[in-house]
């Protein structure tokens, strides 16, 4: 009796985890002077393991940030990973503290949305890519930088 006990949670723990394996992540890439504390992308299904970014659309995206350090100044930086080659994605406004909800200077222990629109243009090939967002400071240096799986379709 115990061990079909055993025998079916352990079934029931191994259906949990590859539901939960599907599901969207986000992982941090280094950032350096603060975190990212959520991550909201329009459109997104977070029950995937990708974004599907539509071409010829925008995107809008909404990072929630903690810093750990003063920024005088932020700007923003993507590219987009495939086959391990970064290509960069043109931005219209990469002053993160300009029309993004960030007013600079940024303070130290604050927290912070940063959201922006990122046009998926429909020159684009339909692949999978892995975007890579980063905030930078007045250095140069990664404030948050942040990975987000995603299909362009």
């Amino acid at each position: 009796m115990f061990k079909s006990y055993v025998i079916t949670l352990s079934l029931v723990v191994l259906l949990a985890l590859m539901q939960l394996s599907g599901a969207l992540e986000f992982h941090d890439c280094g950032s350096k002077t603060g975190k990212f504390t959520q991550v909201i992308i329009e459109g997104c299904d977070t029950t995937k393991s990708e974004c599907v970014l539509k071409r010829n659309t925008n995107v809008s995206i909404s990072i929630d940030i903690a810093l750990a350090e003063v920024a005088s100044a932020v700007k923003t930086v993507v590219h987009g990973k495939v086959l391990g080659i970064e290509m960069p994605f043109p931005l219209s406004n990469p002053d993160a503290c300009q029309d993004s909800g960030l007013k600079c200077p940024l303070e130290k222990n604050e927290t912070y949305r940063y959201t922006a629109t990122l046009p998926v243009l429909k020159s684009y090939p339909k692949v999978s890519v892995l975007v890579k967002w980063e905030l930078q400071d007045q250095n140069n240096v990664d404030i948050v930088c942040v990975e987000i799986p995603a299909r362009i379709q």
